[in-house]
């Protein structure tokens, strides 16, 4: 790891204007930049260490809940309207990495952890991500973990993080704060498909600060799951994950959101499957083709054939658990 510079400014203006240095770069709970640092895979000249801000609050307002980016882990999972008011958030959360982990890393940085491709991760393969042009050996070489849908020639990674895919499925809202001021980011626009420029991962403009995300409550988001499959039962990235949110009236159902992980490089939403099934009972029918409608448009590689199947089980699976709630 390479020399840089440190500072941990007091106020969100403080960091946003510290950030403007080429080469600086935010750090809270540091359980993935560091580890990234360690290994070569990034270096900065500057961290802004931002655990100072006032940003770790979580209010539970009236329609919706706002939760500061330095809100750890842990603590919002464990946050009774939470648990109550958004399921499928804190499940995702409590699915994801480890009890220690929860409890440092923070909402913010847990939304922008770079991808697990073993090749971007080591520094002896060429990158897309790493270093533009160089190639993707994934296309050709292991590639189990990775995307069936919204790769590219250039890339094929998919995104690492739960809680991202249960935001989609909610349809929050980010908020940030940067040097042209504060923004409303729709979390469905925040980040980027790979096209032939994987190295750019989301619309956050350099020094952008992440200061919280902004839920949405209401009978949709209160009847919701998060069901991730993977290859252990702890400390491992999803093969494959599902969040869902359904309202029901009258045996059909009324809305339906559906979110995954493991297949993308962002957290993938399926807007066919759900309008298959709203005005339908949840019957085997209807099942079979919100499965089918999910799953249509994959491009499996060499080895990731099985997560097609996999899915069509995950969404019936969660979506089955869903209608036998009342």
């Amino acid at each position: 790891m390479r020399a840089f510079g440190y500072v941990r400014p007091r106020a969100t203006e403080e960091a946003v204007r510290a950030a403007a240095t080429p080469g600086a770069a935010y750090v809270a709970g540091g359980t993935e930049l560091l580890n990234l640092m360690k290994d070569g895979v990034q270096a900065h000249d500057r961290l802004i260490d931002i655990n100072a801000l006032p940003l770790n609050d979580i209010q539970v307002l009236p329609d919706r809940i706002r939760i500061g980016a330095l809100a750890r882990m842990a603590e919002v999972a464990a946050h009774p309207a939470v648990r109550t008011r958004t399921p499928v958030l804190a499940s995702a959360l409590l699915n994801s990495a480890s009890p220690q982990i929860r409890n440092m890393a923070a909402i913010g940085g847990n939304l922008l952890q770079r991808n697990r491709c073993g090749y971007f991760r080591d520094s002896g393969f060429p990158c897309n991500k790493r270093q533009p042009g160089s190639g993707c050996p994934a296309q050709a070489g292991h590639n189990r973990m990775h995307a069936l849908f919204g790769g590219s020639a250039h890339c094929v990674a998919v995104h690492a993080s739960d809680l991202a895919v249960s935001l989609q499925a909610l349809e929050a809202t980010v908020l940030t704060q940067g040097a042209a001021g504060a923004r409303r980011i729709a979390f469905a626009e925040l980040y980027r498909l790979p096209g032939d420029s994987p190295q750019v991962e989301h619309v956050l403009r350099p020094g952008e600060l992440i200061t919280g995300v902004e839920v949405p409550t209401g009978a949709l988001a209160a009847r919701s799951r998060y069901l991730k499959l993977r290859d252990r039962e702890s400390f491992e990235f999803a093969v494959v994950s599902v969040a869902a949110c359904l309202t029901q009236r009258g045996g059909r159902v009324r809305e339906v959101r559906l979110a995954f992980g493991g297949v993308a490089p962002l957290p993938w939403r399926v807007p066919e499957a759900e309008a298959v099934l709203r005005g339908r009972p949840l019957d085997g029918p209807s099942l079979a083709a919100a499965a089918d409608a999910a799953v249509r448009g994959a491009r499996p590689l060499a080895h990731n054939g099985f997560k097609v199947e996999l899915m069509r089980r995950a969404l019936t699976g969660v979506l089955t658990e869903l209608g036998r709630q009342r």
